[in-house]
């Protein structure tokens, strides 16, 4: 479904925005990007009462919840429970869905332009394109390493698993670059999926796993990978990626390391749509941005999850969950001419799964590991599903397969 936005703002005087907090006299609201901070944006100002004409433009068929893939992977969960098709999600809400990309902004104007060669304008505008995986421009990265985030991603390692259990040859090796959450969760997943036909090793440049986690977490983790005799290489960089082998540097000296599969999660890479005049950025790509979640010097544009660059927050789910609620309330405030609030972070814990049935968790003053923290991260998570109707089907499934 698609929906014309209003028609062209006229800019203020010298190619300014107006002033924060003064009505726009193009009430639109677009949303370019919708994953976490995009969507769930759109869905919260949904919500409200009398709010603008609402425009989401995304490329993709499907909205795909990511801290449930892994549970995808294994099995544990079914596609349409974690990637439920927009049209689905948005139907009868009063949100405009357009399939497509832009490419080009134009903040003096407040018009932006598609993939396709639309030119549409705004009122306000939101930015949520999210990030993609990080190659540090090593060789071989691109052509011959697999990633996990998208659903393809999926369909390749499990098409992978299923010929390494069926070949069943010697010295079969999977390696995952990146011990961060990522790399640590995927490990576990694939070594139970693996069941022994593959070797699993974990490869990261710095001196641990987890380096950001919380204490107990990571003691979790490091027992998870030890159970499953998934090997962790610390203080190793990769020099380059081959069809059939890593090129490493270790401690001691270069190393070639033969591998039957590179899956890489190491780093993000963050690539809005160009945007004129150009918006500030920080070391990593990342758009900065106000406390209000506006960009800097741009009082109409707005950015949000991954993309948003604010002190001591990382580009995590939890995060662009809060941010989007926080985001609405302004997006209103904005359209109604009164001050923007600046978003505050509530740090409500941290989960890792651990392999099938397994998980660990942190919150609230609890830990707590195993098959209980297992259920209660699907539980936490079933109730961050997009939309009431869907997370319902959700745990009408779950019960189901319970009873």
């Amino acid at each position: 479904m698609t929906r014309s936005v209003a028609p062209r703002n006229t800019p203020s005087p010298e190619g300014r925005g107006p002033a924060a907090g003064a009505p726009s006299a193009n009430g639109a609201v677009a949303i370019v990007g919708g994953g976490f901070g995009g969507l769930y944006t759109a869905l919260s100002l949904a919500e409200q009462r009398d709010h603008p004409p609402l425009l989401l433009v995304e490329p993709q068929e499907r909205f795909l919840f990511l801290p449930l893939l892994y549970e995808l992977l294994s099995g544990e969960l079914r596609r349409w429970e974690i990637a439920p098709r927009y049209d689905a999600l948005l139907a009868g809400r009063g949100i405009a869905w357009l399939r497509d990309s832009v490419v080009r902004i134009d903040a003096r104007s407040q018009r932006l332009e598609t993939a396709a060669g639309r030119e549409l304008s705004y009122g306000q505008l939101v930015l949520a394109t999210g990030a993609r995986g990080q190659s540090f421009g090593i060789p071989g990265v691109v052509e011959h390493a697999l990633g996990f985030r998208t659903l393809a991603d999926v369909e390749r390692l499990q098409q992978l698993v299923q010929q390494l259990r069926q070949q069943r040859r010697p010295l079969q090796r999977i390696a995952i670059v990146g011990a961060g959450p990522s790399g640590v969760e995927l490990a576990c997943k694939l070594a139970d999926l693996l069941e022994g036909a593959a070797v699993v090793e974990l490869i990261e440049q710095g001196p641990t796993l987890l380096p950001q986690a919380r204490a107990f977490n990571r003691e979790q983790a490091e027992l998870a990978l030890q159970r499953r005799d998934v090997r962790l290489r610390s203080h190793c960089r990769v020099l380059a990626v081959g069809s059939d082998h890593l090129r490493l540097e270790t401690a001691q000296g270069a190393e070639q390391l033969a591998v039957s599969a590179v899956v890489w999660t190491a780093g993000l890479a963050f690539q809005p749509p160009a945007v004129e005049p150009a918006p500030q950025r920080d070391r990593i790509g990342r758009l900065q941005v106000r406390e209000t979640l506006q960009l800097l010097g741009q009082d109409r544009i707005f950015a949000v999850g991954d993309l948003a660059s604010l002190p001591d927050l990382a580009p995590t789910a939890q995060v662009a969950f809060q941010q989007a609620s926080c985001l609405a309330q302004n997006l209103m405030r904005g359209h109604r001419g009164e001050a923007l609030h600046p978003f505050a972070f509530n740090d409500l814990g941290e989960m890792l799964s651990l392999g099938r049935g397994e998980a660990s968790l942190v919150a609230g003053g609890v830990t707590l590991a195993g098959p209980a923290a297992f259920q209660l991260r699907r539980l936490a998570y079933l109730t961050r599903l997009p939309g009431r109707s869907h997370q319902l089907r959700v745990a009408a499934g779950w019960l189901a397969d319970w009873s």
